[in-house]
């Protein structure tokens, strides 16, 4: 039996926020302090290391469980099924719904029970939760998905990641330049085919690894210090990742029985392109393998980091032929793997 992708869509909001945008901001150290360089060297610098060139903002009116919406159907309509025969939507996301120019999140109800809702689905047996689990939330959610599948509770699945983390960003913060809004979403099923999951690898680390990720106040002190945002210790996080992801993306594929030259693609979680790129390396480095040209799409430069919904959503552009250079093929050995706040790292790997 494989336990298989049989559809994918994504959501890609139209806003467009070059890095120009950000140079008549007031950017701020942690202790509220004056940054001592001009914007034009902060958004060069920024630029080098992350690669992200421009991001996407959802429009005001819309939230992540709509953006979630959008893509489920783009998936349900991929895979020609009837929602109906749904029975788990899993909905990865990490701050629920946020309306434009508000400070609180909206958990009730469920993400996964709005897009239900949205989606117009009748049956009580599909199931809707949701899931937190940082940035690996879309790939954690499959892994649920094919359990639920192999053990028999279920036959199909909807999976989305779903994400607008622009209203949860301090403008004050240099940070706030990497994060966007985007949803990816799949079907999750199984059929009689020789591909799908081989195997998968999932961790967390908390002892001292907890709050690398964490909400925090504003670096602007006039501003309402009962108001949090997403915050980072970004260097603690880059060597967090090259120590930890690279060697579960081997513990993965040796799981599967795969050999490291069958691997065509890896679909990483668009964090930062330089640390991607770093963790590609290093993977291969284990096997002391060369890392293969175009082995790791990238949509970072022109999405910027959406979270949960930059795994998905860079599989679906490029199933699609939307980047330039990269396509996979019937038979390929795929990765994905993501690590994100919680601390949690995961893996899968896939024959497509």
């Amino acid at each position: 039996m494989a336990i298989k992708i049989s559809g994918i869509g994504s959501y890609i909001p139209s806003d467009v926020s070059k890095n120009e945008h950000f140079n008549q901001h007031q950017f701020l150290n942690t202790d509220g302090s004056s940054i001592n360089y001009e914007n034009t060297v902060i958004i060069e610098k920024f630029e080098a290391i992350t690669g992200i060139e421009e991001r996407r903002y959802a429009k005001d009116h819309l939230t992540s469980s709509d953006l979630g919406f959008f893509a489920a159907e783009k998936a349900i309509a991929d895979a020609d099924i009837d929602p109906e025969t749904i029975d788990y939507i899993i909905v990865a996301h990490n701050f629920g719904d946020v309306q434009k120019g508000k400070s609180q999140s909206d958990l009730l109800p469920s993400l996964a029970s709005r897009i239900k809702h949205s989606l117009r689905i009748k049956n009580p047996k599909c199931v809707a939760y949701d899931l937190l689990f940082g940035c690996p939330g879309w790939i954690e959610g499959v892994i649920q998905a094919q359990a639920f599948i192999k053990s028999g509770m279920a036959k199909r699945c909807l999976v989305i990641g779903t994400e607008t983390l622009s209203r949860v960003v301090d403008d004050y913060d240099r940070d706030s330049m990497i994060y966007s809004d985007g949803a990816g979403a799949t079907i999750i099923e199984q059929d009689d085919s020789d591909t799908g999951i081989l195997a998968f690898e999932t961790a967390t680390y908390t002892y001292d690894e907890a709050y690398y990720l964490f909400f925090g106040k504003s670096n602007n002190p006039d501003n309402c210090q009962d108001t949090r945002y997403i915050k980072m210790h970004g260097r603690k996080i880059y060597n967090f990742a090259l120590t930890h992801v690279p060697q579960a993306m081997k513990e993965c594929l040796d799981k599967s029985g795969e050999r490291i030259e069958n691997v065509k693609k890896i679909f990483i979680h668009q964090a930062n392109e330089k640390m991607d790129e770093a963790i590609c390396e290093r993977f291969f480095k284990l096997y002391d393998y060369p890392m293969p040209d175009n082995v790791m799409p990238m949509s970072i430069r022109k999405l910027g980091n959406s979270s949960v919904a930059t795994v998905p959503t860079v599989f679906d552009l490029v199933r699609n032929g939307q980047i330039e250079d990269q396509e996979v093929h019937k038979g390929d050995i795929i990765l994905f793997a993501s690590v994100g706040a919680g601390m949690n790292i995961n893996a899968i790997v896939y024959k497509y």
